[in-house]
Parts: structure tokens; sequence; C-alpha cells
């Protein structure tokens, strides 16, 4: 992480998760930042995405310990409380639908709202949220999965449209969407496929890590995977 100039924060939201306590850990012991601060519902303060009051006093508190030079959002829902993904528009639930939109594209907007004005005007500061290739509207082929696909598809949307608007206040930040690939988690792990390139958490953050490592603000609004190389909307 040598792009990021010292002494800087990081910070890592849904760091209870796999790929998220992975990417802080890293990050915590990469010695590139002054710190990583790591945050979730039981972080001190906690922050809960469907809360925006909790949000906002993270980010206030965090502004007052130093230059904000990275934030990775690292949370997101595919299964929970007994909802699956949908195999066909038979199965589409407003309930669940709604909640996923809340997780996947209403949080980290309000994690945008309150985090991007935190970033430097001087120097390297990124903004990274973890979306899904199953997002990507042109490489949608197998179908299925609507709740989840369409969440992810608006968080990208959301991602280019705040990097528009991050560009005309602070040129040198970035602010992308990144696949982090199939990872032993909870979350992906009961629809892991035979052949599937499946990571340890480990594996995924060292490779997010690099990915960010080599962004610039060229990249800024771009979604790109695991390796660097972009997806397609």
């Amino acid at each position: 992480m040598n792009s990021f100039l010292p002494p800087g924060l990081a910070v890592v939201i849904g760091a209870s998760g796999g790929i998220g306590l992975a990417l802080a850990h890293a990050l915590n012991s990469s010695g590139n930042f002054a710190g990583t601060i790591a945050l979730g519902r039981a972080s001190q303060p906690p922050l809960d995405l469907q809360d925006e009051e909790t949000i906002a006093v993270c980010a206030a508190t965090i502004a007052q310990q130093g230059d904000v030079r990275l934030v990775i959002d690292a949370t997101g829902v595919l299964h929970a409380d007994g909802m699956q993904p949908e195999k066909s528009w038979q199965q589409l639930s407003a309930a669940h639908m709604a909640h996923a939109f809340a997780i996947n594209a209403i949080g980290p907007a309000l994690l945008m709202k309150h985090f991007l004005p935190l970033l430097p005007r001087e120097g390297k500061a990124v903004f990274a949220t973890l979306s899904a290739r199953v997002g990507s509207i042109g490489d949608n082929r197998l179908g299925g999965w609507y709740s989840y696909r369409a969440s992810k598809a608006a968080l990208n949307q959301l991602v280019k449209t705040a990097a528009v608007e991050l560009a005309r206040r602070v040129p040198s930040a970035v602010c992308v969407a990144l696949h982090p690939g199939t990872v032993a988690t909870p979350l992906s792990s009961p629809f892991s496929k035979t052949g599937l390139d499946v990571q340890t958490p480990q594996q995924a953050a060292q490779r997010l890590l690099q990915v960010l490592d080599t962004l610039t603000p060229s990249d800024s609004g771009g979604f790109f995977d695991q390796y660097g190389k972009p997806v397609p909307w």
C-alpha cells in the first residue's frame, strides 16, 4: 500500500465479516497507515447501515482523528433469516427486495454521503465498496438472484454517480466498486461450486489491497475485479 501517503487512517466498514475482518487485519499489519479503524454494529461507536445517525456519528468521530486515506465498505447481504436468492420471478418478495436494497445499495450510499467528505484534498485517497460480478447487467447470462443482482447493480450506479461529484470536489480522490471473487465466507459458501476459484478471506483481502494500491484518479467511478480487471456494467 505504498501509494498512500503516510500518516493516514484506514477505515473498514463491515469488519466483523469474513472479508472485512481479513482486510482490517491486513491493513493493520501493513504499517502503511497511522491506524486502522474497524466499524460495525459491535464497534465503538457502533455503525448500523440501517441507522443513518450511527453512520454520521462514526464519520464525525473519525474526522477528529486524522486524515482518512482509505475507506473500504465490506458490507453486503445475499441470504439471511430464511431469505434465499430467487431462482425465478415467482419467488420475488417485496420484503426480501427491500432488505437487499437497504443493505446493498441504500446503506453504502449513506456511507458515501458521510465518508466521502472526509477524504483529504491532497494526496491519494480512496473509497471502495464491495460489489459483485452478478450485479453486472452486461455479464448477466444466467438470470436468477433478482434482489441481489438488482441491488448490486444499483450500488454500481451509485458509485459511478458519486465519483462524478467527487471528481469536482476532490480531483485526486478515487471512488470505486470492487468484485472480490468467490470467498469462503458464510455469505458465499452455500453457493460455491466445484471448479470455482474459491479464496480464503486472507487471499481475497490481499488481492483487493493490491488493486487499491494501483488505482489512480482516472480509475474513479470504475468497477474492478480482484485482479484489477474492469467488470462490464
